[in-house]
């Protein structure tokens, strides 16, 4: 399969672990998802960075100190963008999974780690999403 390169497309890693944003951005570079990824361990920054990259898909944790993933959730709708949120978590709950379907911007619940395979469909996703640019000179 080729890799897909959808380069207007911005994804955000939320997690407090270093370690699973490295892992994370490592497969969305091998699968070719996009080039523009912006990892944070401080979901408060990536709330503030919200509006300057205006990310099209966010890869949210929940469980993360200070601010979880839910009131991550609640406070993206003080802000102006269109971003999708796929939650990545160790939280296996069947309640967990329920409250993330109230969640309008959520497309998808994936229990820790995300592979190839998940993120492969991701990109074919997108890549039916993306507008077609002119490409005629004039």
């Amino acid at each position: 399969m080729n890799n897909i390169k959808s380069e207007d497309l911005t994804i955000f890693l939320v997690d407090d672990q270093k370690i699973t944003n490295f892992i994370n951005k490592k497969l969305i570079e091998i699968t070719g998802i996009c080039k523009k990824v912006y990892d944070f361990t401080i979901p408060k920054t990536a709330l503030e960075y919200l509006e300057v990259h205006k990310p099209d898909l966010i890869l949210l944790d929940l469980n993360m100190p200070e601010i979880n993933g839910w009131d991550f959730l609640e406070s993206m709708e003080k802000y102006s963008t269109h971003a999708e949120v796929i939650i990545v978590t160790s939280s296996t709950s069947k309640l967990d999974q329920e409250k993330a379907r109230s969640y309008s911007r959520v497309i998808k619940y994936y229990t820790k780690p995300l592979n190839q395979y998940i993120l492969r469909k991701l990109a074919e996703k997108y890549q039916r999403k993306m507008p077609l640019k002119n490409t005629v000179k004039q």
